[in-house]
């Protein structure tokens, strides 16, 4: 999971005060991980034996083919397997976040926030130049290999959809990445007492002129709203900034979040940041 420190449709159309994002670097993340030892340990966390919704697997069938491959459709739907067209089961599924494709834009004191779920063709070139920025690289740990950032989009993309890649437009302009994902099936639910339905959020704030001006609390407040408002089931946003990235931590509380406690992550030490739904209209 990237660290929760803290555009447009399907090829149409991370948050951080220096880290307000809870970015792969500092995640349990279901990305594949780096070469060697450090390969081997994440690959071990990323493939914990986190059972999906006995609803969801039913929704897919194996066929065998006469060449002897194998071919996934949606039951009933003729759809194929979603990592030859990742962006067909974002917005023809039923997913597990509710479809974020269709959350539309939200009003926040900034403007009018829009997440759009990531077109790699279109959106890997602004999200890779953000992610190579020093400051971000340090908590998102994507700014080395050439293809870090591209790896690390695909491998939600390709994926059950438990976590989905957004860029954020404020008044139309690309200035943040998100990634929203459910939290209680992320290898960060070993490392915290889950509840069914917690999502997550990790945050990118790309310019270096949209940071340090409390930005990013404004805008986790809104995504936060529109999280539970989206997702009825969700009683809980939940986020894990780095420990260190004190900007990160400070923007989750002015918008609304609670420190819950300090959890020990396997590439960081994070404070555990959450936002209740019963406690969502207090300042």
């Amino acid at each position: 999971m990237p660290p929760t420190d803290a555009s447009a449709d399907a090829c149409t159309a991370p948050f951080a005060e220096i880290g307000i994002a809870t970015s792969p670097g500092t995640r349990v993340s279901p990305i594949d991980a780096t070469a060697g030892e450090a390969a081997d340990a994440a690959d071990c966390e990323d493939t914990l034996d986190l059972r999906l919704p006995n609803e969801f697997i039913a929704l897919f069938a194996e066929d065998v083919d006469a060449d002897g491959g194998r071919s996934r459709f949606l039951a009933g739907t003729g759809m194929t397997d979603p990592a030859a067209d990742p962006t067909s089961f974002l917005l023809t599924a039923e997913d597990l976040l509710d479809r974020v494709a269709d959350w539309g834009p939200i009003s926040t004191p900034a403007g009018v926030l829009h997440l759009v779920p990531v077109c790699v063709e279109r959106d890997l070139p602004i999200i890779d130049r953000w992610m190579k920025d020093p400051a971000v690289a340090t908590f998102w740990g994507l700014g080395g290999p050439e293809n870090a950032a591209e790896e690390h989009l695909w491998s939600q993309l390709t994926g059950d959809g438990r976590s989905v890649p957004c860029l954020g437009t404020l008044e139309g302009t690309p200035m943040s990445y998100w990634e929203i994902y459910r939290a209680d099936l992320d290898p960060l639910a070993r490392h915290y007492p889950a509840r069914p339905h917690d999502t997550g959020v990790h945050l990118l704030i790309g310019a270096v002129g949209d940071r340090g001006r409390g930005l990013g609390g404004t805008l986790l407040r809104a995504v936060a709203d529109l999280v539970l408002d989206r997702r009825p089931a969700c009683a809980r946003v939940v986020a894990e900034p780095d420990i260190r990235n004190t900007p990160s931590v400070a923007a989750f509380l002015s918008a609304g979040f609670r420190f819950s406690a300090e959890i020990e992550l396997p590439a960081k030490r994070a404070a555990l940041m959450v936002r209740d739904r019963s406690l969502r209209h207090l300042p």
